[in-house]
């Protein structure tokens, strides 16, 4: 049993908050971090908590056309070059009803400015029967390409804690990993 930490990332801040994100998790489920396009689409047995994990483009999940614009912004060069998650999780199959989810994403520190990708993943992850075991969470960025705000990967491994605190609740688990 293990944890899958799915991330599209653009300019290097969602890698850096799904790699904390998972760090967090260790203490409770061992956790593999993957680029989106690396991803399997096929959840096998031995997946038992999914996290995804994307930049947020105009106003929610990433599409061909922001993801060409952000590359734009970042000189042609991005970490996901390929689909994001909202092609990804359009493809995803699980074996078990109501596998364990949550979902996050980096969005610029502008409270003015609405919409989220982890919230949209939230909806499409709870519409594919995946059971949501916390709230969406957004991860700041100073500008487009960043860099994170001061204390965000810390926040970021605080909340997989969170997130691995819920899960073992709610599964077999006895308690934290030595």
């Amino acid at each position: 049993m293990r944890a899958l930490v799915v991330y599209e990332s653009m300019f290097g801040n969602t890698r850096a908050v799904a790699h904390a994100v998972a760090k967090g998790l260790e203490r409770w489920i061992p956790a593999d971090v993957m680029e989106v396009g690396a991803a399997p689409t096929d959840l096998g047995e031995d997946i038992a908590l999914l996290i995804v994990g994307g930049p947020t483009h105009a106003f929610g999940m990433s599409r061909d056309s922001t993801r060409r614009d952000a590359a734009k912004q970042g000189n042609g060069s991005v970490v996901s070059s390929g689909e994001g998650i909202r092609e990804w999780l359009s493809k995803v199959v699980h074996m078990r009803d109501e596998l364990p989810a949550a979902a996050f994403d980096t969005k610029i520190n502008k409270s003015w400015l609405p919409g989220s990708a982890a919230k949209a993943a939230y909806k499409r992850l709870n519409w594919q029967r995946f059971r949501l075991v916390t709230a969406p969470e957004s991860f700041l960025v100073t500008d487009v390409t960043g860099p994170l705000v001061d204390g965000e990967l810390d926040r970021a491994e605080a909340w997989g804690e969170q997130v691995g605190v819920v899960w073992a609740r709610g599964s077999r688990a006895a308690g934290p990993r030595p």
